[in-house]
């Protein structure tokens, strides 16, 4: 897919009065991030502009919020502009579509690899750590210095995506462009302690429980576990807190590829995928209609629980031999 320019993009931009973003649902620090920093920018510029979403931020998260994202209720201003944020196709927040296909036109920001354009202007980098890199480098564009509050949300966007910069998708152009970040005044420590210190009891049961129940494939290669509705009943916790397991359930010694399997009704499971060196899983994850990265991908399937994990651990197992 050949990319629009970050100039067309700001021009884009420039030209529309109501804006809208959209980042996929389950938002996590980027999806958040990257859209708190544009559309602090945007209203900045004088832009009437919002964040949509269909469901509350996780906790740790709404520290971004300055008002700007809102859950829809009823019929909804149709957009001049739409503006998907860290994610290029609609299944990632398909009860937005309708308000999202309503703009005049549309824009993906994104660094998930797609096949086909999901907007009438586009700009996917696969090899962009963090859609928040992007949105920087879409600023420096439009001669926008970003705010202490953008650089933050921006800091948040990378730090998260990055696994605090520990993931193999940090490079040098990561590290220079929080570099620039500092110049705003940062406060990393703040940021990074109502990232990761930040968690409700809630959660920690659900993580907890989570982690406990995950098994092993291919001879301790593949470990998987799954989130039911139960679970999340039981605990008092929303699915967004399942965003850590699959990191957690990688972590263990030997490991090589991870796949939580979160339980979204009875016949649709959605797969987080991590790995860590010998499986690609947005490869696996584009063989079932999904995307992502090498080393972190998912897809939403329509089966349960029982048929999505035989089905993922299958094509794991057959792809690593």
């Amino acid at each position: 897919m050949v990319n629009d320019s970050f100039e067309t993009i700001a021009q884009k931009l420039n030209e529309a009065d109501r804006i809208y973003l959209f980042p996929h649902e389950n938002p996590d620090g980027d999806a958040v991030g990257s859209t708190a920093a544009l559309c602090s920018m945007l209203r900045d510029m004088g832009k009437d502009c919002d964040v949509l979403i269909d469901e509350e931020l996780p906790d740790n998260l709404k520290f971004m919020d300055d008002d700007m994202f809102i859950i829809p209720e009823g019929e909804v201003e149709a957009p001049d502009l739409s503006v998907a944020v860290d994610c290029s196709e609609i299944s990632r927040f398909p009860k937005l579509e309708k308000i999202f296909r309503s703009a005049e036109s549309s824009i993906c920001i994104d660094h998930h690899m797609t096949e086909v354009p999901l907007c009438d202007l586009n700009y996917v980098d696969p090899s962009a750590a963090a859609v928040g890199e992007l949105i920087f480098k879409l600023m420096k564009t439009m001669d926008h210095v970003p705010s202490k509050r953008e650089a933050e949300a921006l800091f948040a966007a990378i730090t998260t995506d990055t696994g605090d910069f520990k993931y193999s998708n940090t490079t040098r152009e990561t590290h220079e462009i929080v570099c620039e970040l500092y110049d705003s005044g940062i406060d990393v420590s703040a940021v990074s302690s109502a990232i990761y210190e930040n968690e409700s009891p809630e959660k920690m049961r659900l993580v907890g429980e989570a982690v406990g129940n995950m098994k092993f494939y291919a001879g301790g290669r593949i470990a998987v576990t799954s989130v039911t509705q139960e679970m999340l009943k039981e605990t008092g916790a929303v699915m967004s807190d399942a965003e850590p397991v699959v990191a957690r359930i990688r972590s263990v010694r030997g490991v090589e590829a991870a796949f939580v399997f979160k339980e979204k009704a009875a016949d649709k499971t959605f797969v987080s995928m991590r790995s860590k060196k010998d499986l690609n899983v947005q490869k696996l994850a584009s063989r079932l209609g999904g995307g992502g990265h090498e080393r972190a991908a998912g897809c939403t399937l329509d089966m349960g629980l029982e048929d999505a994990e035989k089905t993922v651990v299958g094509l794991a197992e057959e792809m690593l031999g």
